[in-house]
């Protein structure tokens, strides 16, 4: 175990792709008896065997207030959202999600004076007039699905609570995440979560993006890692209180199915774009965060092979 002062750390939405895992890290640092995994779906806290779990809904502000105070939590990891396609389905309430929970959780952290909060942003940020070759930190973004635009508002919050209240927040534009330890959550860049499972199970995959759509992705390790990198840097070092740009690799639906297909010579795929197509040409297809890497050292491990090799070694073993 890792020799960081133990606290309390609360994880809201911990059952998804990027608390699972993210939880799991927490608890090797801080120790499971010091991390409380939370999901408003009973069915899922069977992943938490390994530290403190518990049924709770975001938007319940007097049972959230309640655990915080009981438990003593110094840190929030706030994951709870409504994602990018699943968002467009039920706009309102993705919106009222996305952002009530996120205001109720930094008001928490003001009047409580709690230690750290993470938040995750996300590419969804950026739109159909942002630059989409390296993109840069700071450019326009005018974001056309509600997560993207819930994700925007957020990260204005989280730099007005820094500035006005002292709030020590701390956000990452995440990019599309890949892993293989959890089921896609309803975002546009599940396709390559999917795929993977399509090719063990010996499916043919049908991709609802087309061949040569290119998007920012990155594996799960690497996010773990510059999530946590972040959250441990010192304050000083975190100079960007909105959120940082992160990136890895970037490639297309036919590029990581080659990848795969030098493991699974008899894989097939075929394209059927939908609706999620028209939300991933209005993203970046890479991203530049020079910024992260400058102010708190940030730097990914995986690139497209040494992922797809890692997931088709270990993807096997889960059920899910």
């Amino acid at each position: 175990m890792c020799s960081f002062t133990m606290e309390s750390v609360l994880i809201i939405g911990a059952a998804g792709q990027l608390g699972s895992e993210l939880t799991q890290e927490l608890a090797n640092i801080y120790g499971g008896e010091n991390v409380i995994a939370t999901d408003i779906n009973p069915q899922a806290l069977y992943k938490f065997d390994y530290c403190k779990s518990m049924v709770l809904d975001a938007m319940d502000k007097n049972a959230v207030s309640k655990l915080v105070k009981e438990e003593n939590v110094k840190q929030i990891y706030h994951l709870a959202a409504v994602l990018s396609a699943t968002g467009e389905k039920n706009p309102l309430f993705a919106w009222q999600l996305n952002m009530d929970s996120l205001l109720f959780i930094l008001e928490l952290a003001k009047e409580e004076k709690l230690d750290k909060i993470y938040w995750p942003s996300s590419i969804a940020v950026f739109g159909p007039n942002t630059p989409k070759v390296n993109t840069p930190q700071y450019c326009v973004k005018e974001p056309n699905t509600v997560y993207g635009i819930s994700k925007q508002a957020g990260e204005r919050w989280c730099e007005y609570y820094f500035q006005k209240f002292g709030v020590d927040v701390r956000s990452l534009r995440y990019p599309g995440l890949i892993g293989y330890k959890s089921l896609p959550g309803g975002g546009t860049t599940d396709y390559a979560v999917d795929i993977y499972h399509k090719a063990i199970a010996g499916e043919h995959f049908v991709s609802f993006l087309n061949e040569n759509t290119y998007l920012p992705m990155m594996y799960m390790p690497d996010a773990i890692k510059a999530t946590i990198d972040l959250m441990h840097a010192p304050k000083e070092k975190v100079k960007i209180r909105s959120s940082y740009n992160l990136a890895a690799i970037s490639f297309s639906p036919k590029e990581i199915y080659e990848s795969i297909k030098q493991h699974y010579p008899e894989f097939t795929i075929s394209y059927s774009p939908d609706f999620r197509q028209g939300i991933a040409d209005s993203w970046p297809d890479s991203i530049d965060d020079s910024r992260a890497r400058e102010d708190w050292g940030w730097d990914h491990a995986y690139d497209l092979s040494k992922m797809t090799e890692d997931i088709l070694k270990h993807l096997p073993s889960y059920s899910f």
